[in-house]
């Protein structure tokens, strides 16, 4: 209250914050996710509602902390529990996803993805889903109230996270397998009071493979590599497609789902826009879920590219989007940025690369976007951010931070003409560099 308002020392300060936020905190959430439980590699999976299987106990695991939601697979994949489920009727027990807890499970185990943000809900009215469990953001509190009209469970885990018409649940690090055994047990006796009239499981999944970390993509590009020129364990690879023309440039997909937009549409139209012009894609987060959904991260997905990223999608047998984590793993596409700049001897903002958020909703997505603009990439929304009621603002945020980063917003609501920005970009970066 009463300090800055001076709207130059407000963006700078925002930009700070998302600076620390992503080279800090997201990067540590990272890394620390990947000592507890592995770094990501190429792993296939399916995701859309359909991965829930009507004769098993359907546990959906949703939030954001991996401890919770590998705890779970943990215990849900023990002997005893899988008997204990045939105990109650069940065939066996399927744990599936949503949101970016999802992502982490899937692309460290093959967990299938149920779904996004905006499919949460759907994931109770299929009437099977015996445990929804969740732990930290981007829960709606209705999941309490909707879930009483089923006969689902809606676990809470954390202190800061509790909500109405649940049940409490308090899980951390000390008691992590006792509880973890407690919620998947509830999970199972709780599948003799399911109600057969109103149990429908949409038939519909695409196969997805998952789990492109940094390493996961330098180990991929070796597929390519010409081992006369190039240097193998390097991105050297990705820059030689890039600097002949046979891949335009990349585009970092990320955010949330909007309620304000048709849910996925516009990351699923911008992929294939990018993917059809020789640009590949890399996604994290709800995107990353909206393009497994579309069958975008199946790697017969490269049919709908251009010729050259479709070349690539071959020799390295890739799909043309790739899945690189959940939100916070928006720190693997930045890590994944400034080894490029290192190896080809450039400035992150010289790549041909941009960012793209085009159903942002959530806080965390504008520390996200002041986390890329900072470190030197463009960053297009298809949702205008709640600064447009002043002028003076939407001329700093949109070109005024590009003497300070080398990098601005731009905000398109139509999502044709966001993709066509996006590309422009892209080949201006390319003209600048001469290639």
């Amino acid at each position: 209250m009463g300090c800055s308002s001076k709207p130059e020392a407000l963006v700078k300060q925002a930009i700070r914050a998302g600076l620390s936020d992503g080279w800090g905190g997201s990067m540590m959430g990272t890394e620390f996710s990947d000592v507890l439980f592995g770094t990501p590699k190429p792993v296939e999976t399916e995701a859309n509602l359909g991965v829930m299987v009507e004769e098993n106990v359907n546990i959906v695991v949703h939030g954001h902390d991996p401890s919770l939601s590998e705890m779970i697979c943990e215990v849900a994949d023990s002997p005893e529990m899988v008997a204990y489920a045939k105990e109650m009727g069940a065939k066996g027990i399927t744990i599936s996803g949503v949101c970016c807890t999802s992502n982490e499970v899937a692309m460290r185990r093959g967990i299938p993805m149920a779904g996004n943000f905006l499919q949460q809900e759907n994931v109770v009215l299929t009437g099977a889903c015996e445990a929804i469990v969740v732990d930290v953001q981007c829960i709606f509190p209705a999941l309490g109230p909707l879930s009483k009209c089923f006969h689902t469970k809606f676990i809470t885990t954390s202190p800061i996270a509790q909500m109405p018409d649940s049940e409490f649940i308090r899980f951390d690090a000390h008691s992590a397998l006792e509880k973890a055994t407690q919620i998947v047990k509830t999970a199972i006796e709780n599948f003799k009071n399911r109600k057969p009239e109103l149990v429908y499981i949409p038939q519909m999944k695409q196969k997805a493979t998952v789990g492109y970390s940094t390493e996961a993509i330098v180990k991929a590009l070796d597929g390519v590599a010409n081992t006369q020129v190039d240097e193998l364990g390097t991105t050297k690879p990705l820059l030689q497609c890039i600097t002949s023309g046979v891949l335009r440039g990349a585009v970092a997909m990320v955010g949330c789902n909007n309620p304000k937009v048709r849910p996925d549409l516009a990351h699923i139209e911008l992929m294939k826009k990018m993917l059809a012009n020789d640009i590949i894609v890399i996604a994290s987060g709800c995107s990353a879920q909206a393009a497994a959904k579309a069958g975008l991260m199946d790697k017969a997905a490269k049919d709908i590219c251009g010729d050259g990223l479709k070349r690539v999608c071959e020799l390295a047998d890739i799909p043309p989007v790739l899945h690189m984590g959940s939100c916070v793993d928006i720190s693997r596409m930045l890590v994944l940025a400034a080894t490029l700049a290192k190896d080809a001897g450039l400035h992150i903002s010289q790549l041909p690369v941009v960012g793209c958020a085009p159903e942002w909703m959530s806080e965390k997505a504008v520390s996200i976007g002041n986390y890329v603009i900072g470190s030197g990439i463009d960053t297009f929304l298809g949702v205008d951010p709640y600064a447009s009621g002043s002028s003076e603002m939407v001329e700093i945020l949109t070109n005024g931070t590009r003497e300070w980063c080398e990098a601005a917003f731009t905000v398109e609501k139509d999502i044709e003409k966001l993709g066509d920005a996006m590309m422009a970009r892209i080949e201006e970066k390319r003209a600048a560099l001469g290639i």
